[in-house]
């Protein structure tokens, strides 16, 4: 895609599913990376994209503290010179109701919206430099709907399609364009986890809350990140891209199964 050879980025989360996903596709587009993961996990990870030829680095730590959020900068600077892309990948995972805790909440906030703001705020300035850049937040179909017990987690992705649109704004002057990716049900470790690692069994159900009658992949998810990031896109921002094969444009009717086109797949 143009635009991607030659430049930096920052990929929160990027150790595992759809981040790993996102940040080796930008590798792949020649873009340096520098990650992170709350595990150790991503120093295996960044093994095997510096096998593969990549220009990748790994940071431990949590999105939830302001000082990490500095270092990752300060880190990607360090490494690179420069930062040209951002991509607010990491979330908690805490879907709870009526039952949550304010220390839940507060996690949630904190890794969540909170984070991709610090995130936001701090790489303007290193983008400024080079004329502009992309912020990606990564949201979720959860923030349209309503789901049980999972206050936490929908309000939460609700607050970053707002504040996308924000920071499109407020960015705007600076060339800094910013969007939103949401996905549908993907499969990654939670969802895997949910299925019992049966996806010949959950894998059907499941995807019948799709116009395209499956779950999607975490590669799925990286494309339309990268396309967002690049030339290809520099007349888009404040935009939330649905990358949900058709979750959140169908009814309570379901798939239509009695529709004229039902039985030509």
């Amino acid at each position: 895609m143009r635009g991607l050879k030659g430049k930096a980025a920052i990929v929160t989360g990027g150790a595992t599913g759809i981040g790993r996903a996102i940040m080796e596709r930008l590798c792949h587009e020649g873009v340096s990376v520098t990650f992170s993961g709350i595990s150790d996990g991503g120093i295996a990870t960044e093994k095997e994209c510096l096998a593969k030829g990549y220009s990748a680095q790994f940071l431990r730590g949590d999105m939830g503290e302001e000082a990490f959020c500095r270092r990752l900068v300060e880190t990607a600077l360090d490494k690179w010179g420069k930062i040209n892309f951002l991509v607010n990948n990491a979330f908690s995972f805490i879907a709870k109701g009526a039952a949550a805790t304010r220390e839940e909440w507060l996690r949630m906030m904190s890794v969540g919206p909170i984070g991709y703001a610090t995130m936001g705020g701090l790489v303007t300035e290193p983008m400024r430099r080079q004329g502009g850049g992309a912020i990606v937040n990564l949201s979720s179909i959860s923030a349209h709907i309503a789901q049980p017990d999972r206050w936490t987690y929908n309000a939460a992705k609700g607050a970053v399609n707002q504040l996308t649109r924000c920071m499109a704004m407020d960015f705007s002057p600076l060339n800094i364009r910013v969007n939103t990716v949401s996905p549908g049900w993907i499969w990654t470790r939670e969802v895997d986890k949910a299925a019992g690692g049966d996806r010949e069994k959950w894998g059907p159900i499941w995807g019948k809350y799709h116009m395209l009658r499956r779950l999607g992949t975490v590669e799925e998810c990286a494309g339309p990140v990268a396309f967002l990031l690049s030339d290809e896109a520099a007349f888009i921002t404040a935009t939330e891209l649905m990358v949900d094969g058709g979750y959140c444009g169908m009814g309570p009717e379901g798939l239509g199964e009695t529709s004229s086109f039902a039985g030509s797949a």
